[in-house]
């Protein structure tokens, strides 16, 4: 569902940032680690560091309003 808004935020922001996606089913250690309970979740870290979590499918402004504080 959020999957085709990610890919133009990654094509949007080309240089500027990296996205990966993860598949919870196969990674639940990963889902576990960073507290995901709920999908789809989108985390912005910046340096290694978690900075902002989104929860839900928002639309793409959300999104880029949160990528924009650290970008």
């Amino acid at each position: 569902m959020i999957h085709p808004i990610i890919d133009e935020l990654a094509t949007q922001y080309a240089g500027k940032l990296k996205c990966y996606k993860l598949n919870t089913d196969e990674s639940p250690s990963t889902a576990t680690r960073y507290g995901i309970r709920s999908i789809p979740t989108v985390m912005i870290f910046k340096n290694g560091e978690k900075k902002d979590t989104v929860i839900g499918a928002v639309p793409k402004s959300t999104l880029t309003t949160s990528i924009e504080k650290f970008v």
